[in-house]
């Protein structure tokens, strides 16, 4: 979804969730796009959608409508598609640190991350999906939150080459953390992070102790390379089939791709999980 906003003319700064209704028509497009090349789950376009996020940008009083509006518009595109398509319902961080690192409590975190998720759990998401997280503390909140809903819950963790989150969390504590919760998520993984590798490296190191939580990779199409006039990631929808076969090996029941994917790169995993499946 950044990645092709961006394309669409969002400039640095500016804030995507603001879209949602200054440009809806871009918006819905573009999830039309991932369902066209074979999408199966699309996320909504309210990754920074808590009020401290929002707050960057002056709109925190906004972040129920701009959620709301945001799980619409991807309704809108899964209800009219011709199979079966989920929307899910985009968490990212905060953007602030738990104490006593930074200023965020417990209670206080807990209490944006539910006012995100009523909003998009009233407009009618399939699944809360809370992404991109690198501590514990915060997922935690999030997925406290999020279960409170009653909808299922998708909870992924960014990893880097040395193997663990910004935060020093591993694979295997994702998953040890899932196991232990009483309202256990119905998936974990691993998303954005360095490249597709680390991604599937992540998911091998949760299978030994995810029991049977699904898991999930989706990793960025590499590290982005800044051009003049573009940005550019390294790995193209020719190297997709090679990690969707990695991936699968190490585990992983829901593949997707992160920060420079783009429809086609999609379409390139759909053909190859096809291809395994037959």
């Amino acid at each position: 979804m950044g990645s092709l906003l961006l394309e669409h003319g969002l400039e640095p700064g500016e804030c995507p969730e603001l879209l949602n209704v200054e440009q809806p028509d871009v918006i819905t497009g573009i999830h039309r796009a991932y369902v066209t090349a074979g999408a199966d789950i699309i996320l909504t376009n309210t990754f920074g959608g808590t009020s401290p996020r929002l707050g960057h940008y002056g709109v925190e009083a906004r972040a129920r409508e701009l959620n709301s509006v945001g799980a619409a518009l991807a309704r809108r595109v899964a209800d009219g598609a011709s199979r079966p398509v989920a929307v899910a319902g985009s968490v990212g961080p905060t953007g602030q640190l738990f104490a006593p690192l930074g200023p965020l409590e417990p209670q206080t975190a807990r209490g944006f991350f539910r006012e995100q998720v009523e909003a998009l759990a009233d407009a009618g998401v399939d699944v809360v999906w809370i992404e991109t997280m690198s501590s514990v503390e915060e997922l935690g909140a999030a997925h406290e939150a999020a279960a409170a809903t009653g909808l299922p819950v998708v909870a992924t963790m960014s990893f880097d080459t040395r193997g663990h989150t910004m935060m020093g969390v591993r694979p295997g504590q994702l998953a040890t953390w899932a196991a232990g919760e009483a309202d256990r998520p119905v998936a974990i993984g691993a998303n954005c992070g360095i490249g597709t590798e680390d991604v599937v490296e992540a998911v091998r190191e949760m299978r030994d102790t995810a029991g049977d939580v699904t898991l999930v990779a989706k990793a960025n199409c590499g590290l982005p390379v800044v051009m003049p006039d573009a940005t550019v990631f390294p790995e193209q929808p020719e190297d997709m089939p090679g990690y969707v076969d990695a991936a699968i090996r190490a585990g992983a029941r829901i593949i997707g791709a992160c920060c420079g994917s783009r429809p086609d790169h999609i379409a390139a995993i759909r053909a190859a999980v096809e291809r395994h499946e037959s």
